[in-house]
């Protein structure tokens, strides 16, 4: 007989003198090869068979899969499986050698996709199910057969085979009830029949012979009766089961009907916080999270309430109006591609076609329009100088006369506002009563009215063309407005100013109110928000990342399950936009009261679902039934010092950065009246995770995301603000337009607010020109001033994006400063800003879109000239400055990003893209100037917020109609960029682990407009040495380096965001495990054997237990 040592000095001798030039790993693939064809030609040899199968166990064990994968490919799998058949055919198998080959199935089984199918073919199913019938008396016997059972079912069709002979009834009548005896049989019994439930035909099957309400009471007893917690495994195997189970909908339906989702939830709360119970909590609350019934949002419509007519589209807009289908078919229809879009991979998406990179793409326009853009460059005009006098002398030049609206607020009077002035505060009355007593938080409610602007001025959009058919001017309808008197709102809007005071820079509550009133909103919003009239000043504290509780989301989530449970819950309407009754409710001290028919605001419906928890739900974007993820609303009438939860339950994003330490912001009236006019950042128990709520209509299988966060209010009567991230209105842009063009010297700054268009409601889009006034009126300072290379920046085309105009906000203060180099940047440069391109979208609350459903900044390449007017003038516009040789050297446009940290560049480059794509395009002769990076590179040196290492200067197909990518191909800008600021906070730097605040916001506008200094001629002059020290930088944030991150996204979430059908406590290796650990037993095999003689009654006691529901008749005499 040959031994093990020799056979394998054979193999080894032979493999070495006929193949020297194959390496260990070869040979030992060779090996392998040749023991399964000497395993053939000696199966009736038992010594000689046993000891092949030991050196091929040692072998495989040894070795790496790939060793497992050659020999798969080599026919490794039917070599094994002839060998089983060989061997268990006979009238007595000699389970010293079988066994042996049951685990070796097994192991490279469990690696061979086609296993299944081989095991067909080769007769191996019927055999293994018999073997397994004889064996069901001796335990370790029976795991072997059952973990080739769990490998053969890998394959639907051989699961369906084995069911059909009786598979299913035998391996489910073998798990016992609740015992300590032969542990790992029984949890081999449990994964083989969790096994088989891949087909959907076994599951049906399963559930109409009653095994589901089996398995659950079994589950029931083993939980209940495992005190020592030695059972985990079988518990785990069991929740495997049901994870299989309800992923069909007969499955899903029979398992809640059974009471498994109250099995489960009372199982959970029993559980202790020790890791393994902590693994079956884990997997419970998953598969609850899969079950709990698809609920449709509590609404009428998924229809957004505002609904505008559009111009040339009234037949579509009457589709939408009378049936809701249409426009949410086309809302699926977009979200469908939104959700394609965001699972491309990210090279297949970038641009490799070098004709469609380089090439220039004609106008999209006739030329002959462009002349009728020279109205905006003021400063290259036939009467310039005679518009330099004009506003020396404070009167508004004739070029700004469109804009007459602005004539009102630059010549009101206001006492209270001077550029570092402060305005009279008293904190005492003549009669020594403190000054918040006479004005409470509790006053500012909605309801009460002293924030409203007047009836006739506080306008519906769709009210714009009565009014310009009246035949009155802008003038004559704002003195028509005004009346003869001053109004109760404007005598209290007094008392409230002179007596808290104001002192906030450039920011002035009278003039917001009477940029306000002419403000247009599709629902006519006559009411103003406090914090934007009244204003802020940023935290003077930095405000740290919320730390994130351990296990907070699974808490949550058990509260959520706990409502399908119980009927206990109050489920009541107290706040719905469509209902006039619920917008200025009476007082009720057991509920909260919330408003949101405000500029920017967003809540559509509110719902107390407990005492101190309520459900909230956004108004999708105007004319859509999607795109909610911004919110802005009022809440009052709370109970200080109790923490109340509030649940948004119609988020559409897949992550969220509160996921990674952002909080919502809030603002409180009476600590804006006691002299802290701030947004903070709140909130506890932080997290976002789908839930189980869907449309009204459209896809079942579509469902949202729950953001939750707990608040406790400090005061009794106050009246606070909730918020996605810093609001900032429309109302607040032009009140601040006006502010800036009266605080700046106009002997050196030309600074001219005119209009590029009007949007689809009437309201206007403002396009400012900044330079520097010529230091004479002499031809060579004029010249000097029409060769001035242009900057154009943008921002806020999403409206959701505040952050965006809080950035572009620093920006225009520091170019309007007296900052050397601000004055530096004026010489050098002529700035054209279009601040707000969405109007109508940062109005009306919305996220995304703007009236006409579309998301502007996905226009750019063919803009509609009347539904996306304001792209399609500032495209023009660009076009035109382009046409006389004044292309921008730089264009920016301003964002805000919801899935990363800190702040961050994107631009174009066609080598970075080719090479970044793998593209096999030869790109060496191809010359592109690398001063798309001078910005990047400068900033990342002086500006603490930003991060150069996540920068990306990839041209992607899905983004080719951006305004980045338009203009730097059409155009041919080569510093064309997206600027992206968080909503979160910062990773690196000086602000690591700090949220944003509207300060850092407005110092990266700040920062960069330095920046641009770097694209100057003479660098050095303008960079030097006097003017970094008016930068305010310190040799910390000079040395500043980012950190390296390039990924769009946060590490994967502690808790999983998603919930799925799959088991989180089944690793993938579990089996693997199983049977290395059988294999590692096998040379044990005597002594087992003696020891099973004496356990073989009590076996076949246990796996006997009578349980419920009874076997199937079939199934009687399987033992």
């Amino acid at each position: 007989m040959i031994t093990v040592c020799l056979l394998r000095r054979h193999l080894t001798a032979y493999l070495t003198c006929q193949q020297p030039y194959l390496t260990v790993d070869m040979r030992a693939k060779a090996s392998d090869i040749k023991i399964t064809q000497y395993l053939n030609k000696n199966a009736g040899d038992a010594e000689s068979t046993l000891n092949v199968l030991n050196v091929l166990e040692e072998l495989l064990s040894s070795g790496t899969d790939r060793r497992i994968h050659y020999m798969i490919s080599q026919g490794g799998s039917e070599s094994l499986l002839n060998a089983l058949v060989k061997n268990g055919s006979r009238f007595i198998p000699n389970y010293t050698i079988l066994l042996p080959i049951l685990y070796l199935v097994a192991k490279v089984g469990h690696k061979d996709c086609g296993i299944g199918k081989k095991a067909e073919e080769a007769g191996a199913i019927l055999l293994i199910l018999n073997l397994l019938k004889n064996n069901i008396q001796h335990a370790r016997r029976a795991e072997a057969c059952l973990l080739v059972i769990q490998v053969f079912a890998t394959s639907v069709s051989t699961a369906k085979l084995i069911a059909s002979n009786q598979g299913l009834d035998i391996i489910y009548n073998l798990i016992p009830n609740y015992t300590t005896k032969n542990l790992q049989t029984i949890k081999a019994s449990i994964n083989a029949f969790a096994a088989l439930l891949s087909s959907v035909d076994n599951i049906s099957s399963a559930v109409s012979k009653g095994y589901v309400s089996g398995l659950l009471l079994l589950y029931e007893e083993w939980h209940s009766k495992d005190t020592k917690h030695s059972a985990i495994d079988i518990l785990q195997a069991l929740l495997n089961c049901f994870h299989k189970i309800v992923r069909s909908a007969v499955g899903r339906d029979t398992f809640v009907s059974q009471g498994g989702i109250r099995l489960l939830y009372h199982t959970t709360q029993t559980c202790s916080l020790n890791i393994c119970q902590g693994l079956l909590v884990e997997s419970s609350v998953q598969l609850m999270r899969w079950c709990l019934p698809k609920t449709p949002l509590p609404l009428r419509s998924d229809q957004s309430v505002y609904c505008f007519p559009l111009p040339r589209r009234h037949h579509l807009l009457d589709v939408v109006a009378s049936d809701d289908t249409s426009g949410e078919i086309a809302g699926d229809k977009m979200e469908k591609d939104y959700q394609e879009a965001q699972s491309k991979d990210y090279d297949d998406d970038l641009e490799t076609d070098l004709k469609k990179l380089c090439l220039r793409p004609p106008l999209d326009r006739p030329k002959d329009l462009l002349p009728q853009y020279s109205r905006l460059c003021p400063e290259l005009s036939h009467d310039f100088l005679e518009q330099l006098e004009l506003s020396s002398q404070g009167r508004s030049p004739s070029s700004s006369s469109s804009d007459d609206e602005t004539e009102k607020c630059n010549n009101l009077s206001l006492h209270s506002f001077r550029r570092g002035e402060k305005s009279a505060v008293f904190s005492k009355t003549e009669n020594g009563t403190s000054a918040a007593s006479l004005f409470k938080a509790k006053d500012f409610y909605s309801h009460t009215g002293i924030l409203n602007s007047s009836a006739e001025v506080g306008t519906k959009a769709r009210e714009t063309r009565k009014e310009a058919k009246s035949g009155l001017t802008n003038d004559q309808q704002n003195n028509k407005s005004e009346g003869n008197g001053k109004s109760y709102n404007s005598t209290m809007i007094d008392s409230l100013i002179d007596i808290h005071g104001v002192d906030i820079p450039y920011h002035e509550p009278r003039t917001y109110h009477a940029a306000a009133t002419k403000t247009k909103s599709v629902p006519g919003f006559t009411t103003l928000a406090f914090p934007d009239f009244w204003g802020q000043v940023p935290s003077p504290e930095n405000e740290p990342m919320a730390p994130r509780k351990l296990n907070i989301q699974r808490q949550k989530v058990l509260e959520d399950i706990q409502r399908f449970l119980k009927t206990d819950t109050i489920n009541k309407v107290v706040f719905d936009l469509e209902d006039d009754s619920l917008q200025f409710p009476p007082d009720k001290p057991d509920s909260l009261r919330f408003f949101s028919s405000f500029e920017c605001g967003n809540l559509r419906k509110a719902i107390q679902v407990r005492r101190y928890e309520y459900d909230l739900i956004l108004n999708a974007d105007a004319n859509c039934s999607q795109h909610t993820q911004w919110f802005y609303f009022e809440v009052s009438n709370m109970v200080p010092d109790v923490p109340y939860r509030f649940n948004i339950i119609n988020c559409e994003k897949s992550n969220s950065q509160f996921n990674y330490g952002m909080q919502p912001v809030l603002y409180s009236v009476q600590d804006a009246l006691n002299g802290k006019p701030q947004w903070l950042r709140t909130g506890t128990e932080i997290c976002y995770f789908r839930n189980y709520f869907c449309p009204v209509r459209g896809s079942q299988k579509t469902t949202f995301y729950t953001l939750t966060f707990t608040i406790t209010f400090k005061y009794k009567e106050d009246v606070c603000y909730l918020a996605y991230h810093y609001p900032y209105t429309y109302s607040a842009l032009r009140a601040h337009l006006n502010l800036l063009h009266r605080s700046v010297a106009s002997s050196k700054v030309f600074f001219r607010q005119q209009i590029i268009c009007p949007t689809l409601s009437g309201n206007s889009c403002p396009v400012v020109t900044i330079t520097a006034c010529p230091p004479s009126k002499c031809d060579k300072d004029l010249h000097q001033l029409g060769k001035r290379p242009c900057i154009v920046l943008t921002s806020r085309v999403h409206p959701g994006e505040s952050n965006a105009s809080w950035v572009m906000k620093g920006t225009l203060e520091f170019l309007c400063s007296n900052d050397p180099i601000a004055q530096a940047l004026r010489e050098t440069f002529v700035f054209k800003i279009i601040p707000m391109l969405n109007p109508d979208g940062v109005i009306n609350g919305m996220n995304r879109c703007d009236l006409s459903r579309e998301d502007l900044n996905r226009q750019w390449c063919k803009p509609d000239p009347i539904l996306c007017p304001t792209i399609y003038h500032t495209k023009g516009f660009l076009y035109y400055l382009n046409s006389i040789g004044r292309a921008p050297l730089v264009f920016c446009d301003y964002h805000g990003h919801s899935r990363k940290k800190n702040v961050f560049l994107y631009g174009c480059s066609v080598k970075e893209t080719l090479w970044q794509s793998g593209s096999t395009v030869e790109n060496a002769g191809l010359k592109e100037d690398p001063g798309y990076r001078t910005i990047a590179k400068a900033l990342d040196r002086i500006a603490p917020a930003f991060s150069f290492n996540s920068c990306n200067y990839m041209v992607e197909k899905s983004r080719s109609a951006t305004a980045r990518i338009v203009v730097w191909k059409e155009l041919g800008v080569l510093r064309s960029y997206t600027m992206e600021s968080t909503y979160n906070g910062f990773d690196q730097g000086i602000y690591k682990g700090l949220q944003i605040n509207t300060r850092e916001l407005e110092e990266m506008g700040m920062k960069f407009c330095h920046s641009l200094l770097s694209l100057t001629i003479d660098t050095k002059a303008l960079y030097g040495k006097s003017l970094i020290n008016h930068m305010n930088l310190g040799q910390n944030i000079l040395d500043h380096k980012s950190h390296n991150s390039f990924e769009d996204d946060e590490p994967p979430c502690v808790e999983e965001i998603e919930y799925s059908t799959e088991s989180p406590g089944l690793k993938g290796d579990d089996l693997e495990l199983d049977i290395n650990r059988c294999m590692a037993n096998i040379d044990a095999e005597g002594s087992t054997k003696r020891q099973m003689s004496g356990e073989i009654g009590g076996y076949y006691q246990t796996f006997t237990t009578v349980k419920s529901p009874t076997p199937s008749p079939d199934n009687a005499g399987v033992h």
